[in-house]
């Protein structure tokens, strides 16, 4: 589904930043776009920045369960810095699973954005995880029958494997030391 992102530019708290750049909206199912400006209140805009496409995947239906079941459901905004341009952001693009927003979030190089998701995706994202979703079963590893506390003294681990016998038992130590 085409997703379009709303990008607010307001002026800066600092004298190093003159703009500050937050993402303000998405917008399901709109038209492409590239920085249109949609909105100006004195000096705060919002810009329609681009349209990436919100994929659903169904191996990650877990990850969007899990982005559905917090307080407010989000979808994830995820851009990089473009320098030398009129606009600051390149948007990637636009996940619904917090997981993948994780990921990009480890490297620094990527800023992402939570976005409250509109009603109406919420449904359609639902409907994605219930049909795609099924639980895991918590299947408990068996432990080998072998009794590996079974040791004899002076003999080393029989699992290791050794040229010679280079285990000295404390009995053997105790007689060399006399």
């Amino acid at each position: 589904m085409p997703v379009g992102v709303v990008l607010r530019r307001t002026p800066g708290v600092t004298r190093w930043a003159k703009w500050h750049w937050t993402c303000s909206a998405v917008l399901p199912g709109a038209a492409p776009a590239d920085w249109k400006e949609m909105r100006r209140e004195g000096e705060a805009v919002e810009y329609h920045a681009a349209t990436p496409v919100l994929e659903l995947h169904g191996a990650e239906a877990e990850a969007y369960l899990h982005g559905l079941s917090i307080a407010v459901p989000s979808l994830y905004v995820v851009m990089r810095a473009v320098h030398g341009q009129d606009f600051p952001y390149e948007v990637l693009l636009v996940t619904a699973s917090p997981y993948e927003a994780q990921d990009y979030t480890d490297s620094g190089e990527e800023v992402v954005e939570k976005v409250p998701m509109p009603a109406g995706l919420v449904a359609w994202v639902q409907e994605f995880v219930e049909e795609h979703y099924r639980e895991e079963t918590f299947v408990k590893r068996k432990r080998d029958k072998k009794r590996t506390d079974l040791t004899q003294d002076g003999i080393g681990d029989p699992r290791v494997g050794k040229a010679a016998d280079v285990y000295a038992s404390p009995a053997l130590k105790r007689g060399r030391l006399i």
